[in-house]
């Protein structure tokens, strides 16, 4: 967008918006269960035990806590990448 060729600020562009995109769809699971809609990785929930319905439902039990850690270690990851 600013006219900058640079292969390396390409390459952080690309995790930081990877990273961005992860967090916005773990910020808006609460909005989209209520709509009985869940957009998580479903090999993490499997992962951890936990059914879509879990989300739907509201639930906050120690599992699903887990399957938010670890998606949002993801997007963490993708920071690090960028530093």
């Amino acid at each position: 967008i600013s006219g900058v060729r640079n292969i390396h600020a390409d390459h952080a562009a690309s995790h930081i918006g990877k990273a961005q995109g992860i967090v916005t769809c773990l910020r808006a699971t609460p909005y989209h269960s209520t709509r009985q809609k869940v957009f998580l990785p479903m090999d993490i929930c499997m992962l951890h035990g936990v059914s879509q319905e879990d989300f739907i439902r509201g639930k906050q039990e120690k599992n699903v806590r887990d399957v938010i850690y670890d998606i949002a270690s993801q997007a963490h990851i993708h920071l690090e990448h960028v530093r």
